[in-house]
């Protein structure tokens, strides 16, 4: 990748929390020193303060800033790591002050992406969004060279290192956009694939570390790697699940959430996560034995948002119950029966036929899986839900009519409908209103 990481790991670094007010500044305490674990430091030193507002210069004021130098040169760090984002003005001042590398969480996150990124396609949107994070951060590197270049052969009018650099990572943006939109293209494809056969598409999210891969890796007997650790899995993985009464199913596994996720990285990512916002139904998982439980739950629920993923039908599934007390496998269901949250243990395997019998009840709402007649009037009508692949039995009367036994996902056969120019009402009886809603 452009910007490699350094493969020696465990360095010694200092670690440094803001106890802000609530507020957009505020972040875990805990959370961060598991990300710093993920990402392979070794904290020497853990200085806290509490702060109104961050220093406009520093972030943290003067009088912090020495005593987080006096620490790294006690310790021999090389590496002071903020739980917080810092403008790029402010890593330098900190770097200056301090005479050593300073990370901020979101550069930390990028480190850990870094690490975990198994195919190609997830190096490409972990390097785009390095290379979007650096871009406003290149003065540091090249304070020195921004003179013209000199030398045999170099004299003469031209551009600044800076300049130079500047202009091969625009190039280099431009050219990993470009080839993430082929792969754009081909999950599209596979999609669209998905939908002409009718296969139902459950996508499995939540925040990260909460058992989501373990969850997958049971269901479906995949070797997806999951680990306890922050961001185990980066890139997409799909197999196929069979749930009764509905057939088999395609289940995707998508990168985990964290709280004030880099919009960087939400753009970078969005290939991978556009499965989630395609998906028929989303299994949003849950460790229920986590401190922060209902504060992720949010989180998630805030990029879902941000990837308009939120308006898809989704189950929540509570991983993890052998970690509570009185913890045991149940469904719980809202006012009309309907399926509302699955509680399982991933590691132990509990709960799986319940949670099976919750993906079904909820997908077979939205298959429509019957006998139509069409006249010969219809034509237009068989041709759609042929190309749907939709038809899985077909039979001609002696009068003309075309008997069809067909199988799809409910909104795609009033999409049909309304494509071919066939009342709904004559197959489908919901009210109108309905359909407008949706």
């Amino acid at each position: 990748m452009f910007f490699e990481r350094p493969q020696n790991g465990g360095e010694l670094a200092v670690l440094v929390h803001i106890d802000f007010p609530e507020g957009s500044n505020r972040e875990d305490l805990q959370e961060f020193q598991e990300l710093v674990l993920s990402a392979g430091a070794d904290p020497v030193e853990l200085i806290t303060s509490k702060r109104d507002v961050p220093d406009a210069r520093s972030f943290i004021g003067s009088g912090k800033v020495g005593e987080i130098a006096d620490m790294a040169r006690a310790h021999g760090a090389q590496l002071v790591i903020f739980n917080h984002a810092l403008s790029p003005s402010q890593e330098r001042n900190l770097e200056r002050d301090l005479q050593c590398r300073v990370l901020d969480r979101t550069g930390l996150i990028l480190d850990i992406f870094a690490q975990r990124a198994r195919t190609h396609e997830g190096k490409l949107q972990v390097e785009l969004a390095q290379l979007q994070y650096q871009s406003t951060r290149l003065v540091r590197g090249w304070t020195h060279l921004e003179r013209q270049k000199g030398g045999i052969g170099m004299r003469g009018p031209g551009e600044t290192q800076l300049e130079t650099d500047r202009r091969l990572l625009r190039e280099r943006v431009k050219n990993i956009n470009s080839r993430l939109a082929r792969v754009r293209a081909q999950r599209q494809q596979g999609r669209k694939a998905r939908q002409r056969s009718s296969t139902p598409t459950v996508a499995i999210v939540g925040y990260t570390n909460a058992g989501k891969s373990t969850l997958f890796n049971a269901l479906t007997e995949a070797e997806v790697y999951a680990a306890n650790q922050l961001f185990a899995t980066l890139d997409p993985t799909l197999r196929r699940l069979p749930v009764d009464d509905i057939g088999e199913v395609v289940l995707a596994d998508t990168v985990g959430f964290i709280r004030h996720l880099p919009h960087k990285l939400v753009e970078a990512f969005q290939a991978t996560l556009q499965e989630a916002a395609e998906a028929d139904l989303l299994m949003h998982v849950v460790d229920c034995a986590a401190r922060e439980r209902d504060s992720n739950i949010e989180q998630v629920e805030q990029v879902l948002a941000e990837i308009d993923a939120d308006q898809v039908l989704q189950l929540r599934v509570y991983n993890k119950i052998d970690l509570l007390e009185h913890g045991e496998a149940r469904i719980d269901r809202d006012e009309s029966g309907k399926p509302i949250a699955v509680w399982v243990s991933a590691i132990k395997r509990l709960g799986f036929d319940l949670l099976k019998q919750a993906i079904g009840e909820l997908l077979a709402e939205d298959v429509f899986d019957d006998d139509i007649v069409l006249t010969p009037a219809d034509a237009k009508l068989r041709s759609v839900l042929f190309d749907l692949g939709a038809i899985r039995a077909e039979k001609y009367e002696d009068n003309g009519d075309i008997l069809l036994s067909i199988r799809l996902q409910r909104q795609d056969f009033r999409k049909a409908l309304v494509q071919s120019g066939t009342e709904i009402d004559r197959y489908l009886p919901e009210p109108r209103d309905f359909w407008l809603e949706h």
